[in-house]
């Protein structure tokens, strides 16, 4: 069964939900992590505090014609709000192309949804909120399977699959991230944002231990998980590699424009930007390549 949506015009109406969409992950990545409420008040400008009229909040084209200023008091609005609703309508129109008029199409939207605003708030105060990560990934093994039954598979087996994908995509990170923190305890390493100052380094019997690593947050660990369910085993293991290198190429990019080695930057972008790559591309593709 499909969604009943003429072919050519699937692509446009992708492009313009996920506009509109991105204008909501707009103020989901700025009141989020601050602890505020994402529907009350409405859209305001934070610096005169003027509530945002309906027509001054339409997705791009009102930055366009306020000329990227606050109609109040003149302020300039941040180029970052009209590229996160531009980068949402592209990526929800790729999507609508690789995957038709299918539910696919509407799950990996709002996975890409997801993405997008672990990665922005990732970047800005390298945190990847539950309600992003565990609550995508609740949903998504609740989702996917239904819809892979829907299209004729096994729904347990479904379940299955998508239970080991979370356990291979958060595993391998943990392992990793766990393996590093007792070699570098090992080789005595120091590191300048962990354990932090005054603080011993973690023993077998904290939790600490097991959840707190110099250079990996756990939200990351949790972001995989969530991941790992919606693609599947084959396709987080492609994940996590097209991730690594990502995130090499972000870190190195970061590293010279810091003027300096070692700290700390979040690594769910490069989650996001390998997510998204293996979407588009065969299970293991990346494997092949290597």
């Amino acid at each position: 069964m499909t969604i009943e949506i003429a072919p050519g015009a699937l692509m446009p109406i992708a492009l313009i939900f996920g506009l509109l969409v991105g204008s909501f992950l707009n103020v989901v990545i700025h009141r989020v992590p601050l602890g505020q409420s994402i529907v009350f008040p409405p859209s305001h400008c934070p610096e005169c505090e003027a509530q945002i009229k309906p027509w001054d909040n339409i997705p791009i084209l009102s930055f366009l014609w306020l000329r990227g200023k606050c109609r109040g008091c003149g302020t300039s609005i941040s180029l970052r709000y009209p590229a996160v609703e531009l980068l949402t309508g592209l990526l929800f129109a790729a999507v609508a192309w690789r995957f038709g008029p299918t539910w696919w199409t509407t799950t990996y939207c709002l996975f890409a949804a997801a993405l997008v605003a672990a990665a922005m708030i990732d970047h800005d105060h390298q945190i990847i909120p539950d309600s992003i990560s565990l609550g995508g990934l609740v949903a998504s093994l609740l989702v996917v399977p239904a819809i892979q039954a829907h299209y004729g598979e096994v729904w347990l087996e479904a379940l299955v699959r998508a239970l080991i994908g979370a356990l291979v995509g958060g595993g391998v990170l943990w392992f990793v991230a766990f393996l590093h923190a007792r070699v570098s305890v090992a080789m005595g390493r120091e590191f300048e944002h962990w354990p932090g100052e005054g603080e011993d380094i973690p023993r077998p019997g904290e939790a600490d231990y097991w959840l707190w690593f110099p250079g990996l947050g756990l939200g990351d660990v949790k972001l995989l998980a969530m991941i790992g369910a919606v693609v599947g085993p084959a396709g987080v293991v492609d994940t996590i590699l097209a991730s690594s290198l990502v995130g090499l190429i972000l870190g190195g990019a970061q590293a010279i424009a810091r003027g300096a080695l070692g700290r700390p930057f979040g690594f769910a972008p490069a989650i996001a930007i390998g997510t998204v790559a293996i979407l588009f591309l065969p299970p293991f593709w990346l494997l092949r390549v290597l």
